[in-house]
């Protein structure tokens, strides 16, 4: 196919942030065309969200069923067959994928091309097929939406063990032994965890002073405690100096203080790069920065005005709902010429369990003028029924008393997040959040006894004691002298 005359929007990419792009553009009555080079869905839907959500269900299980007797509940011996546990996870996959999927996409009016683009110029691309031949063409406006990759560090002997990333545990089909998981953050505490309630045995490393570095003190607290009480030995604070290979894939993890960790299998999880290589960016006029990132401004329009960015390549945070909200607020811009800018409230979750869920000013290390009210969850009814009461809700207010930040450490942390994710956005204060009805016994007690504890300070103050002492001295006249 070779599009006549130029397309109103060309879309670089088939994850979430294309999706949406090419959607959006349809939807608006654009003439859209996206390009992919794989399959459309992107690491999301294959190697991300869904397959890792899946798994942490399974081990959900698994745990919660080892756990039984503390709540009176013997289930006995608990078998895991991993070859199984991956069938679900693919078959999770297969059931979201039809809504990722090109016909979905053509069915709201845009075009679908399989194979790789490169720019030949600011407004000229060459499509590459994936069953031969090509096709140029020729566009108004463009979003690029390439997404990015697990990162691979160039750690001696790193790559003569054939180490996992997220992009290829999801092979697995037997018990991989030792199973040596490098990175703390968010992957790899998620799949740590998760293949650790599948009985694998599971080390952390992790080269910062905690798991979750970037997230509250507290949380990471919590998290390690989680992980470390379902079986992963958890290593923090050393670098890892080199890897020493052994026989096939297994091998030796050598960290820069000179102990040793042996491996069977080794699975890296310490981050992911941008793909922005062989696009043909220079010939259009894209810059990227030494990282590989597309430099954009806060309307996501790149060093090129015809050409935007969209999702993990961008420098913003990696996260899905963040490449969804690229993709319609790129393709809204482009197509109909608005100004629309990106939102600064983004909200994330590490998944977990407990579940840890932040938005905005980070409570663990607030700015000045800044302050932080906690509410541990011993405190939260629903909480101490079910027992997991290793949580605990913080807000982040501003001088002016507004909710500008908030962590939540619980099982459902990531649904109560939103609440507080909205709160921020419109700059609403505890007493806001303390005057909604909230149903209880509910996990959104976390949040809404945090407010609490705040507006009962506020009310203890001095100022508001005396105003209400009045009030009541005022009200005890007026009801006696209307006896």
């Amino acid at each position: 196919m070779s599009p006549a005359g130029p397309v109103d929007l060309l879309v670089v990419g088939g994850g979430t942030a294309g999706i949406v792009a090419a959607k959006t553009a349809a939807r608006l009555g654009a003439d859209a065309v996206l390009v992919e080079e794989h399959r459309t869905g992107g690491d999301c839907l294959w190697t991300g969200c869904v397959p890792s959500k899946a798994l942490l269900a399974a081990a959900d299980v698994a745990a919660t069923a080892r756990d039984g007797a503390r709540y009176g509940i013997d289930v006995g011996e608990v078998h895991v067959d991993l070859a199984r546990v991956m069938d679900h996870v693919r078959a999770s996959v297969r059931h979201i994928e039809p809504h990722d999927s090109p016909e979905s996409i053509e069915a709201v009016g845009a075009r679908v091309l399989a194979g790789r683009a490169r720019f030949t110029g600011p407004t000229t691309a060459e499509v590459t097929h994936t069953d031969g031949g090509t096709t140029s063409v020729e566009f108004r406006h463009a979003v690029l939406a390439t997404g990015a990759a697990p990162t691979l560090p160039g750690i001696p002997g790193l790559a003569e063990v054939d180490p996992l990333t997220s992009d290829t545990v999801w092979d697995l089909r037997t018990d991989p032994g030792r199973l040596v998981v490098l990175g703390g953050g968010a992957i790899g505490c998620e799949l740590g965890q998760g293949l650790a309630r599948l009985d694998v045995a599971v080390t952390v490393v992790e080269g910062a002073a905690r798991l979750l570095p970037g997230e509250d003190p507290e949380a990471s607290a919590a998290v390690t405690r989680a992980l470390e009480a379902d079986g992963v030995a958890v290593r923090t604070g050393t670098a890892v100096a080199r890897v020493r290979p052994g026989a096939g894939v297994t091998g030796t993890l050598v960290l820069a203080d000179g102990d040793e960790i042996a491996f069977d299998r080794l699975l890296v999880a310490v981050g992911r790069s941008p793909r922005t290589r062989d696009l043909g960016l220079e010939a259009a006029g894209v810059r990227v920065d030494e990282r590989g990132v597309v430099v954009v401004d806060d309307r996501l329009t790149t060093t090129n005005p015809r050409i935007r960015a969209a999702g993990d390549l961008t420098g913003h945070a990696q996260l899905t709902h963040v490449a969804g909200s690229h993709g319609s607020l790129a393709a809204s811009n482009a197509v109909l010429g608005l100004r629309r800018t990106t939102d600064p409230v983004v909200p994330r979750v590490t998944y977990t369990q407990p579940e840890v869920a932040a938005v905005g000013v980070a409570t663990g290390r607030p700015r000045r003028g800044v302050r932080v009210v906690r509410l541990d969850h011993d405190e939260v009814d629903r909480a101490v029924v079910e027992a997991r009461i290793d949580g605990f809700t913080a807000l982040a207010l501003d001088g002016r008393g507004r909710i500008v930040g908030a962590t939540v450490v619980a099982p459902r942390a990531g649904e109560m997040l939103a609440e507080l994710t909205a709160a921020v956005r419109r700059g609403d204060r505890p007493r806001d959040l303390a005057a909604t009805i909230h149903p209880y016994p509910a996990w959104s007690d976390g949040p809404s006894n945090a407010a609490l504890v705040e507006v009962r300070a506020e009310l203890d103050g001095p100022l508001p004691r005396r105003a209400t002492a009045a009030l009541l001295r005022t009200r005890r006249w007026w009801t006696d002298r209307s006896d």
